[in-house]
């Protein structure tokens, strides 16, 4: 038998054997324990990150822009509208040779050299994605996907639109490639029109094969809010073409117009010249996109004059038959001398108006006094923003008068400085019985629910003047378009015109001094016996002309003849008053220049009496659409009235019918198949 002594193990041995699987365990245990923990942090401390790992190895998303909202006229014609194009991006990773890959791209887009290694730069550095063309043209899009390039996506995205071209481009402005507001009301409301964006997924397999793309969300659920203005797309139309002409014709840099509701504050139109389109962004030039007519501070000049002659006359500082020595067309003024363009004798206010005496002017303002000046220079509202929500508008200068001269010269609108809104809603005041109304643009933003955010209406501002007062004013201010006034090329036959120009000279901020250049303007209110507009024309240095009689007043009444008619405003059932001015000697006993004269000795105002109203033949309208007939029958001193749209079908009373001046004519209008 074996003696088991002989085959047991040492015990040296055998401690050994132990002692290396207590090792190899421990060393087991200490991996599993570092791997655990290793799996516990990865899990718990670096999921977050993990994830966007995972995910960014076959989950692509790209952020799209929400359909922004469209901006309309006040009769609901689209200003500025989205539609949905093709973008097109690449991931760079899945292009055998990024370099070939984009200068094919470059060549399909008919990109030039500069763009193409722009293009060729961006795609190189970007990893899994980069844009090749935002916002393409259907053609372009054409061109990438016959290249068949592996990598290649599409997406829709929201382009902004301007189906009026240049038509108020400088109010509505523009937007950039990203959807974001740069000028205008595209600036101004960009939060409200942006709406929401949203993210575009698409997903891959490790081919990079699609598996699965998410499509975009409903249009509807993340379209911006839309924005209604108080322009009216004709009314505008009209005001730039006008506005382009004049400019055009005197030779100028630049002209702004502005239309006004005086009884509402509604802007009717805001014209610019230059102007620019804003579908081709390319061409944008930073100079044409300036909206002048709330951005830019100039000095008046003359148009200033109405507003000293209402505060002087609420104040009772004149009354409206003194006179006043316009010494001859020279004036010393401490060391300074006032000229006239021409050598007045004795003018009462509406003289001083009709042929704008600065020197009788500046008597009138001292008659008034600093304090009060400035005081109603506010009360108009000068100084102060009109608050239209336009970016950068214009606040203007009204600075104390210290010196003498000072008093004077802010009479006549310089030393001071006022935008072209500001004077049309001053001389709205005038045009609304005294009182100021707040001036607005934009009517109503509304979001795609119907929600309404925000809703303007005519609102009071104060009363600047008494009804009175406004009354006398107008009524001074229409001698102004008299054959003996400054501006008769702005009288209209149909409707009484008041109305004033302004010459001034431009400060020269190199000299500090004024230049020989001039800013010629014509502000207007027609009919001026039921106020329903407000124009205002300025040309920005002409130089065939200089004279606001000349240059800007056509422009008035080219664009006030067009506004009757689209308004639909009966015609003045009496002329304009044809005025002269006569001037006389002083009177004997006259101490100082400011000295009423007798009732007997003031100057003599010779007025024609108002025409009879007569008859005329109703003209033929039948077939004409609404607008042609509305003016052929304003044309003939008839009241249309229209039912329907469209053309004309019948009318009544028939055509050839003898009828009084003023009688209304019923339009009926239908849209023939």
């Amino acid at each position: 038998m074996r003696d088991l002594k002989a085959t047991r193990v040492p015990e040296g041995n055998t401690r050994w054997l132990r002692l290396r699987v207590m090792l190899l365990g421990g060393l087991f245990l200490s991996l599993l324990a570092v791997a655990f923990g290793r799996a516990v942090y990865l899990q718990i401390f670096e999921q977050d990150k993990l994830r966007e790992l995972a995910q960014d190895q076959y989950v692509r998303q790209i952020e799209i822009p929400a359909r922004r909202g469209d901006i309309f006229d006040r009769r609901g014609t689209p200003l500025a509208q989205s539609v949905e194009v093709d973008s097109i991006w690449v991931d760079p990773s899945m292009l055998p040779d990024v370099r070939k890959a984009s200068r094919a791209l470059g060549k399909a887009l008919k990109l030039g050299a500069e763009d193409a290694g722009e293009l060729q730069a961006r795609l190189v550095k970007a990893r899994r994605f980069a844009w090749v063309k935002r916002q393409a043209k259907p053609q372009e899009v054409e061109a990438v996907k016959a290249l068949g390039l592996p990598g290649l996506g599409f997406t829709k995205e929201p382009k902004r639109f301007y189906p009026q071209r240049e038509l108020a481009a400088q109010v509505v402005g523009v937007v950039g490639t990203e959807g974001r507001g740069l000028e205008g009301l595209e600036l101004a409301f960009d939060d409200e029109l942006s709406g929401q964006n949203s993210r575009l997924s698409g997903f891959r397999d490790a081919k990079g094969r699609k598996l699965l793309v998410q499509g975009t969300l409903d249009p509807m659920e993340r379209e911006g809010a839309a924005v209604t203005l108080t322009l009216d797309r004709h009314l505008q139309y009209v005001a730039e073409k006008a506005l382009a002409r004049a400019v055009e014709e005197s030779k100028a840099v630049a002209g702004t117009v502005v239309v006004l509701e005086p009884r509402t504050g509604e802007l009717l139109a805001l014209a610019n010249n230059p102007r620019f389109n804003p579908n081709t962004p390319e061409s944008l030039q930073r100079e044409t996109l300036r909206n002048r007519a709330a951005l830019d501070t100039f000095e008046p000049g003359s148009t200033m004059k109405s507003f000293v002659v209402a505060a002087a006359l609420e104040e009772k500082a004149i009354k409206a038959d003194d006179v006043f020595f316009c010494e001859n067309g020279a004036w010393s003024v401490g060391r300074h001398v006032i000229n006239d363009t021409h050598k007045y004798g004795w003018l009462a206010p509406k003289g001083i108006l009709q042929l704008s005496s600065n020197i009788c002017m500046g008597k009138v303002a001292q008659a008034l006094g600093r304090e009060k000046l400035v005081r109603y220079y506010h009360e108009f509202g000068f100084a102060e923003r009109t608050g239209l929500a336009l970016p950068g508008e214009g606040k203007g200068l009204i600075p104390f008068p210290k010196a003498e001269v000072a008093l004077v010269t802010q009479s006549f609108g310089q030393g001071l400085t006022a935008t072209a809104v500001q004077i049309a809603v001053g001389y709205g005041a005038l045009a609304n019985d005294g009182v100021l109304m707040r001036p607005y643009l934009v009517s109503k933003v509304v979001d795609p629910d119907g929600v309404v955010l925000l809703e303007n209406r005519p609102a009071e501002i104060r009363r600047v003047v008494s009804s009175k007062v406004a009354r006398q004013v107008l009524g001074m201010l229409e001698s102004v378009v008299a054959k003996e006034g400054t501006a008769p090329k702005a009288a209209m036959e149909e409707y009484r015109v008041a109305g004033k120009t302004g010459t001034a000279e431009k400060a020269d901020p190199v000299a500090r001094g004024y230049s020989d250049k001039r800013i010629a303007s014509f502000v207007g209110v027609v009919p001026a016996d039921n106020p329903r507009a407000v124009i205002l024309v300025v040309v920005d240095e002409p130089k065939t002309d200089v004279y606001g009689g000349l240059v800007a007043a056509p422009a008035f009444k080219e664009i006030a003849t067009a506004a009757m008619a689209h308004l639909a405003v009966p015609p003045s059932r009496t002329v304009a008053p044809e005025v002269a001015v006569a001037p006389v000697a002083p009177p004997a006993a006259a101490k100082t220049p400011l000295s009423p004269k007798p009732a007997a000795e003031r100057p003599v105002v010779a007025e024609q009496a108002a025409e009879g109203a007569g008859t005329v033949r109703v003209p033929d309208v039948q077939g004409k659409v609404g607008r042609e007939a509305v003016v052929k029958l304003l044309a003939a001193a008839l009241e249309p009235q229209l039912l329907g749209s469209g053309r004309v079908v019948s009318q009544t009373p028939a055509a050839g019918v003898l009828v009084e001046k003023g009688a209304r004519v019923t339009l009926e209008l239908a849209t023939r198949p």
